[in-house]
């Protein structure tokens, strides 16, 4: 097992610490393509979404959120090209995962008072996995030093929990009441 201490008296000294900075490095490029391929699959499967919601305002916040989206992936080619690099294709398993499993939970709840509650509950699932792998690149990109890749980290980081705050506002205010009906 590998001594990721950075103190040069519990280590093999600055080999090892380089060594961890390239991997780390190397590690933040792979995430940052994992969620660039995310976000491109988001840009197809939120109109999806937005057709199938019931709420007007439920259609507008999702409409919303796709043009962020949209914005989401232009950074993230930003943050890329601010280290000098070009982001590896890659293909976010996790995400098909989620999309696949809101394609079902529609399907199931289509034509049921339900449906936005569904939609509701797959897009924070969306926005929860979002926010967990903004929040680590954002924290390794500050580690490393990388201040303008975090700053555009941070932007996405913020516009997705905001993203989930409106969706449990839209929820308790009319989506989840009207399902109740």
């Amino acid at each position: 097992m590998k001594n990721y201490s950075t103190d040069p008296e519990t280590t093999g000294g600055a080999d090892d610490r380089e060594a961890m900075s390239e991997d780390l490095h190397d590690l933040f490029l792979d995430e940052l393509a994992d969620l660039y391929n995310a976000e491109k699959q988001l840009t197809r499967a939120l109109p999806k979404m937005v057709a199938a919601a019931q709420s007007q305002e439920l259609k507008t916040a999702i409409s919303s959120h796709l043009q962020e989206t949209q914005q989401h992936v232009r950074r993230l080619e930003q943050a890329a090209e601010s280290l000098d690099e070009e982001l590896p294709e890659k293909t976010c398993p996790a995400m098909e995962g989620l999309i696949e499993e809101a394609s079902e939970l529609l399907e199931e709840q289509k034509g049921k008072p339900t449906l936005d509650a569904a939609i509701i509950a797959a897009a924070q699932k969306v926005e929860h996995y979002e926010i967990a792998s903004y929040g680590t690149v954002r924290a390794w990109a500050e580690q490393m030093g990388h201040d303008d890749a975090a700053k555009l980290l941070q932007e996405t980081l913020d516009e997705e929990s905001a993203a989930d705050e409106k969706l449990s506002e839209i929820a308790m205010t009319s989506v989840n009441r009207s399902g109740e009906e």
